[in-house]
């Protein structure tokens, strides 16, 4: 995501630019204010034209009676195209895969029974550096302050709980119970989301959004907003400091981390790698944000389960750079890396640490990354190495007629799918590994919630991404335990007529829970998936469904949702075995439980 303030000329930008900064001495700078109607110079709308201008052309939402005045509107800009989700998680997932792909995202929910529904969402985005505003229709600005009780509420006269709870998860939170300040309020949250690249949180009394104000009667002025910069000082030390560490290497290599994304230095990082011939490879939770076609591209750096020899080419490098890493345990396969500290340069959106010192503050990634390309000599032994020892994948065993289907074979007629006009959805799972070894193609989307890893995300955000790209079919890779938790809104889909493949794992149960940890409660009721969603199309919108046990079933339903049905919402059913996982998880699982059961410290 590229938290640039984009352009300006365009309500649905081309790219997931938010809103250009414009440049000293540019005519861009000085924009005629066009004077409003006092019916339109409310502050409902004024928040409409505010999420147009940043490049929020969808907003989801969920209605209450505290939010209705301000859906209406919301409803009024013609630019502005409000989605009503069956739920307030799902709305709030769906502005999460928005912001994925168009650079910020928007949901509108009803006071504390609808904000404290959204509140998991938005925590998930906050994790994940994600620009959301989140609109809560708030009480009416009289109740303020009285001893009043009121519905949707836990029954105290204090209406602090809902924003004390977004309080943990936003960056800035605006109550708006005052017309004078909210146009202030207003966009101060707004431009602190783009800033920050992280949610906030506005409430709006139920009786503001409808009566017009003088500080809203014209058009709101295009964001100018400071760019960060760094310190020349400390830019030149850093890289003077690096170049010389990485100049003695005689096999270093480069791995992409999460925050390249806030950053906006994706670009920045392939230059590098360009320019230094280093092998470069991608932290599990930075897969799409590096081109695999890159011809020094290694794979996915995963500790113990990485893509096939990429892990003994970084952890055997006397030298590597780690661009924005999130070492969790998750990441860290339950701290079980074999990294040395001492041989690391880490690089964080602001911040450098060449070893085990010196650390250089208020430095840009990017800016560094683009200074030290320029100092670095062209070292290609890692690349070379790896290109020794790389045997490349074998293929899953060839499947007997009308034999079970297997995931691994599944896969593989999904790898054949993609091209530059796709984007792969991987939910919380199985889905995670086998989805990394996936080889995207040039301009292939790729998004899933890695570090806060809630099942269930992929249905909302594949909603809100399919909506921002709609030029991509999206194709989303979900388990049967992740889709029980969201599935009411593939209506939601249909009612906006998306195009998008859902593959349905149907494998009996949580995969992933039952490899860190088993028992009864891995065990879920198994649905018509099918039939649930034939029952929720009813007739109504462009939809497919469609169930498959073997791999030629498997290669009808694909080539039937990508020929005859390719302009509907396909929904593709796969059963396979309870047992079925990929290795990579049973590895995986295996350690991350090692590390949830370590047995206390002695006291």
């Amino acid at each position: 995501m590229d938290t640039m303030l984009g352009s300006l000329e365009s309500t649905k930008p081309p790219s997931n630019d938010i809103v250009s900064c414009p440049k000293a001495n540019s005519t861009a700078a000085i924009q005629p204010c066009t004077i409003v109607s006092s019916a339109e110079a409310t502050l409902g709308r004024h928040l409409a034209r505010r999420l147009v201008q940043i490049g929020v052309t969808d907003v989801f939402s969920v209605p209450g009676d505290f939010n209705l005045t301000l859906l209406d509107h919301l409803i009024a800009e013609p630019e502005l195209n409000l989605i009503g989700c069956c739920n307030e998680l799902n709305a709030g997932y769906a502005a999460d895969g928005y912001a994925r792909s168009r650079g910020v995202g928007a949901c509108v929910v009803t006071f504390t029974v609808g904000g404290l529904s959204v509140i998991n969402a938005i925590a998930g985005a906050y994790s994940e550096n994600l620009p959301l505003i989140c609109i809560v229709g708030g009480p009416n600005s009289n109740d303020y302050g009285t001893n009043r009780v009121l519905h949707h509420t836990i029954g105290l006269s204090d209406f602090s709980q809902e924003l004390r709870c977004f309080q943990t998860v936003t960056c800035f939170q605006a109550v708006v119970n005052h017309l004078e300040e909210a146009h202030e309020l207003i966009d101060t949250a707004i431009s602190t989301a783009l800033k920050e690249s992280k949610p906030v949180y506005i409430s709006i009394s139920c009786n503001l959004p409808a009566i017009p104000h003088p500080t809203f009667t014209r058009d709101p002025v295009p964001f100018s907003l400071s760019p960060k910069l760094s310190n020349q000082q400390g830019l030149e030390a850093a890289v003077e400091a690096a170049a010389e560490f990485l100049n003695k290497a005689v096999k270093p290599v480069l791995v992409a981390g999460p925050k390249l994304r806030v950053a906006n230095a994706s670009d920045a990082f392939v230059e590098l790698a360009d320019t230094s011939g280093y092998a470069l490879a991608v932290m599990p939770s930075a897969k799409g944000m590096v081109p695999e076609h890159h011809p020094h591209f290694i794979g996915t750096y995963w500790g113990a389960v990485s893509t096939a020899f990429c892990a003994e080419i970084v952890e055997s490098a006397d030298a590597y750079l780690f661009a924005g890493p999130i070492f969790n345990d998750y990441s860290s396969v339950g701290y079980s890396l074999l990294l040395k500290k001492e041989k690391a340069i880490i690089v964080q959106p602001d911040r450098v640490v060449i070893a085990n010192g010196p650390a250089f503050g208020c430095v840009l990634m990017k800016d560094f990354l683009k200074a030290l390309s320029k100092r670095l000599k062209h070292n290609n032994a890692a690349y070379e190495n790896y290109h020794r020892i790389f045997i490349p994948d074998g293929k899953p065993l060839k499947s007997a007629p009308k034999e079970p289907l297997r995931v691994n074979v599944m896969f593989q007629h999904i790898q054949q799918m993609l091209s530059s006009e796709t984007a792969v959805i991987a939910e919380t799972g199985d889905s995670w590994f086998n989805c990394q070894k996936l080889k995207l193609p040039e301009g292939c989307g790729y998004e899933f919630q890695m570090q806060y890893g809630s099942i269930g995300w992929s249905v909302g955000a594949t909603l809100g991404y399919a909506q921002a790209v709609p030029e991509k079919r999206v194709i989303a890779c979900i388990g049967d335990g992740s889709f029980q938790v969201t599935a009411q809104d593939v209506s939601t889909m249909l009612r906006c007529g998306q195009k998008t493949i859902i593959f349905l794992i149907n494998n009996c149960g949580y995969t992933i829970e039952v490899e860190i940890h088993d028992g009864p409660y891995n065990v879920i009721k198994n649905w018509n998936y099918t039939g649930l969603i034939d029952a929720i199309h009813n007739g109504e919108g462009k939809c497919w469904t469609t169930k498959v046990v073997c791999e030629e079933e498997l290669v009808e339903a694909i080539a039937t949702a990508t020929g005859p049905k390719k302009d509907c919402l396909c929904f593709i059913e796969v059963v396979v075995h309870k047992d079925d996982t990929s290795k990579e998880l049973l590895e995986w699982g295996s350690r991350v439980s090692a590390a949830n059961s370590r047995p206390p410290n002695p006291q």
